[in-house]
């Protein structure tokens, strides 16, 4: 049986805006503008009244006096389309031209084919490396006592990145490659990042030689200069230092301009290559052995304070030949306000606040493997949500005090998202016991259902604000690869997941404090409460797929 199109708000404000101007002569100029036309209500307030709202002041721009013809209202009251939602009330208000979703047809339509709206809408190909500079060795490998907040914070936005472009259909790999059982290995397993490794006697030896050779011989190698400093005396030194037998200079301005690439650093210039460059270079080269160059996209995700040493060697891969397409995602500095903190404090830090709320809260039921088990996950989730919530540019603040601790309660991040996701359990656990004890009969399928019981606002506000838009959130990191531009820098919005699981969770729990879901076990209240528990059964799965792409696994109690 052929799955049915998901309901979707950009098609359906795309349709709108196409019925509301109807002048054809105009389309490719207005294309992109359309979304501008109407907009969609997201607050309690306004959903009462509209879903949908083209203002007066669009509407004036379009017809003489804001009057909007009746053949274009009757199109608009009309419209149907792949993915339009379905429209019911449509009328003039002093505000401008509201239109009303027919709920009751909507509510049945998402609950009843729920899966489409729980994976990206769009499925794509290609295959996208993601670099971690953070990770590469410098002198020795990197431990969680020497890695820096700055630095963690890349390496859980790239474990990000990739879960979420793996959903979209792309192949990912991971770059660099660490070594088995290393500290550094095994601190990010406790974070719930699964790292690519290789065994400790493993070299690259071979790469870097390849690197080396590879630049040695290419067209954008500045013997001039090399001749010059070695004219000047005491270069050989260093170079033997460096682990390069002779000097190689590279002039990275030349491939900037020669590649046409926008977005670089005017102050490239030539560059000697260290033997930490080739290392770098080996592990990329590694990386995308197995990669078709015509669909491979590299992304750096670096801290800003080392965007210009990646840019360089960004366009050191390139002299060598590498053709694979590269951006770079800049992550802001972290900053704690009189503290200085590694990453393994920071961890530990909020394991010892995260164990002294849970002991606060349930006192001594918090022992054992289970609560070992959440307490790791919790602090996994409060180290994710503090680092990934603010856009990747941004600096963040944290507070490191260790009396200020973390608390189960109150909007804050994830610890407020995994209680809230954990009530959803306790819900289905408690309906499940009452099944087994006859006192409800099971969910009957959704078409026997009458969906116009579910008329509490933020049940609509749950469905139209968090179910229906979710395959779209899924879907923007692999539109802004395919579609914004080719400049050096790129921002994948890496924030918006964990910032729609916090506003998810302020609304379900503000709907959940004020609606009893399992009421009497009276047949006449079966119907609203079975139409409740599939959304809420939805909304269950919507947090499974959203905290997936956190690499978060869901806490059944809590």
């Amino acid at each position: 049986m052929e799955e049915a199109v998901p309901f979707s708000i950009v098609s359906t404000v795309k349709a709108l805006s196409g019925a509301l101007r109807r002048d054809a002569e105009h389309e490719a100029e207005i294309s992109r503008e359309r979304e501008k036309h109407w907009f969609k209500e997201s607050s309690a307030k306004n959903l009462r009244n509209r879903d949908f709202l083209s203002p007066n002041t669009v509407l004036t721009t379009l017809y003489a006096g804001g009057e909007v013809p009746s053949d274009v209202l009757s199109g608009i009251r009309s419209l149907r389309g792949s993915g339009v939602l379905p429209l019911g009330a449509t009328e003039m208000t002093p505000e401008g031209l509201r239109v009303c979703v027919d709920r009751c047809a909507t509510f049945r339509g998402v609950l009843c084919g729920i899966t489409p709206y729980l994976r990206p809408a769009a499925q794509r190909q290609g295959c996208v490396l993601i670099n971690c500079p953070a990770l590469h060795t410098k002198q020795t490998v990197p431990s969680p006592d020497t890695l820096a907040l700055g630095q963690l914070r890349t390496v859980l936005i790239a474990d990000h990145l990739g879960a979420q472009l793996r959903r979209q259909g792309y192949t990912v790999s991971f770059c660099p490659a660490l070594p088995q059982d290393s500290d550094i290995v095994n601190f990010l397993k406790t974070l719930g990042i699964d790292w690519p490794t290789v065994p400790v006697s493993w070299t690259n030896e071979d790469r870097e030689e390849k690197m080396k050779k590879a630049l040695e011989n290419s067209t954008y190698r500045d013997r001039e200069i090399e001749r010059g400093k070695r004219r000047s005396g005491g270069e050989e030194i260093e170079g033997e230092r460096r682990g390069i037998k002779e000097d190689v200079r590279i002039n990275l301005k030349q491939v900037v301009q020669d590649e046409n690439l926008q977005g670089y650093d005017p102050s490239l210039g030539t560059c000697t290559v260290q033997r930490e460059a080739l290392c770098h270079l080996a592990q990329l080269d590694s990386a995308t052995t197995d990669f078709p160059i015509s669909t491979t996209t590299a992304l750096h995700v670096t801290s800003c304070q080392d965007e210009f040493r990646q840019q360089q060697t960004a366009m050191l891969w390139r002299a060598t030949g590498a053709t694979a397409v590269q951006r770079l995602v800049i992550c802001g500095p972290v900053k704690t306000p009189g503290i200085q903190m590694n990453a393994a404090q920071y961890l530990q830090l909020r394991k010892a606040q995260m164990k002294d709320a849970s002991e606060m809260k349930y006192g001594d039921q918090v022992e054992g493997q289970t609560w070992d088990d959440i307490i790791k996950v919790m602090t996994s989730a409060t180290m994710r949500f503090e680092l990934l919530s603010t856009v990747h540019t941004s600096p963040v603040t944290l507070d490191v005090q260790r009396d200020s601790g973390v608390s189960t309660k109150g909007p804050r991040g994830g610890v407020f998202v995994m209680y809230n996701c954990a009530r959803l359990h306790t819900l289905f656990s408690s309906y499940e016991k009452g099944v087994e004890q006859g006192l409800y009969p099971e969910i009957p399928g959704g078409t026997e259902l009458d969906f116009s019981a579910l008329k509490e606002e933020g049940e609509w506000l749950l469905l139209f604000n968090y179910l229906i838009p979710f395959s779209e959130l899924l879907d923007q990191s692999g539109q802004i690869l395919e579609h914004e531009g080719s400049t050096a820098r790129v921002n994948l919005r890496t924030e918006q997941v964990c910032r729609f699981l916090v506003s998810l969770s302020k609304d379900f729990s503000s709907y959940y404090n004020r609606v009893h879901v399992l009421g009497e076990p009276l047949p006449h209240l079966f119907n609203q409460m079975f139409c409740r528990l599939l959304l809420l059964r939805a909304l269950r799965e919507l947090y499974h797929s959203a905290l997936d792409s956190l690499n978060l696994p869901p806490i059944p109690q809590l």
